[in-house]
C-alpha cells in the first residue's frame, strides 16, 4: 500500500491555507504576505502558519485563541481552490490499475481533511484516511500511520509512506515503511531532504511507480 500525506504531497492546499492568513492578518491590522512567503510553510499546519504570519509560538498565551481563529477562518475557504499536484491523478490511476491500495495519513484536522478529499473527485477509490486527530499522538509518532495498516489489513513493511515534511519522513520510519520524500512539495530553501533519513527521493509523482516496480520484481 502507498500512504501519502495530503497538503503538499497529494493536494496543494497552500494558496487556501495562505489566503486564510492573510484574512486573518487584515484582521488584526497586519499587510497581506506574499504567497511565496507562505507556502514553504504550508506542511506545517496553523503552528507553522501562525509563526510565520505572527511570529507566535504554541507557548505564546495568545497562540490558542488566535489558532482557533485561523482554523476558523481556514473552515470558510477551504475548498476554495485546491487541486492534486501535477502527475498525482495519472499516478492514482497507474496504482489502480495495479490493484495496489493507496491511503492518506495526514495531520490535518477530519473536519478539512475529508471533504477536501471528496471534492476532489478522484476516480481511483481510497483505502484509508487517517487524520491528526484520529489518534493521541499525530505525527512525527507513528501511531496514524499504524492505524492505517491495521483497517487496510496491511503490513507496515509492505507500505510505502510519501511526504514533503520531515515529520513525514520520521513517522514512517518509526512505522517500519520505506519512505519517500516528494520534493515537488512545501520544502523550503533552509530544509535539507536528504538529511532527513528517507529511502528515497523522488521530483515527480509517477517516479514512484518506478520505484514500486524495482522493490517488488
Amino acid at each position: 500500500m502507498i500512504l501519502f500525506d495530503l497538503d503538499g504531497t497529494l493536494v496543494d492546499t497552500a494558496p487556501d491555507l495562505g489566503y486564510a492568513l492573510n484574512l486573518q492578518r487584515e484582521r488584526h491590522g497586519l499587510v497581506p504576505m506574499p504567497m511565496e512567503a507562505i507556502r514553504p510553510f504550508a506542511s506545517h499546519g496553523s503552528k507553522g502558519l501562525l509563526n510565520i504570519g505572527f511570529g507566535l509560538t504554541p507557548e505564546n498565551e495568545n497562540f490558542e485563541a488566535m489558532r482557533v481563529e485561523y482554523l476558523d477562518l481556514y473552515d470558510q475557504v477551504f475548498t476554495r481552490s485546491p487541486k492534486l499536484f501535477d502527475g498525482v491523478d495519472e499516478l492514482l490511476a497507474s496504482l489502480q490499475k495495479r490493484d495496489i491500495k493507496w491511503g492518506v495519513v495526514t495531520n490535518k484536522p477530519r473536519r478539512f481533511a475529508a471533504p477536501l478529499i471528496e471534492s476532489m473527485q478522484l476516480s481511483a477509490p481510497m483505502a484509508c484516511l487517517l487524520c491528526g486527530d484520529d489518534a493521541s499522538l499525530p505525527k512525527p509518532a507513528p501511531d496514524t500511520l499504524l492505524m492505517a495498516c491495521e483497517q487496510s489489513l496491511i503490513k507496515a513493511e509492505l507500505c510505502f509512506y510519501v511526504g514533503d515534511a520531515e515529520r513525514d519522513i520520521e513517522a514512517g520510519n518509526a512505522a517500519g515503511m520505506k519512505t519517500v520524500v516528494a520534493m515537488w512539495g512545501y520544502i523550503d530553501i533552509s530544509d535539507q531532504p536528504l538529511t532527513w533519513g528517507a529511502d528515497f527521493v523522488i521530483n515527480q509523482p509517477i517516479e514512484l511507480v518506478t520505484l514500486l516496480n524495482k522493490h517488488f520484481n
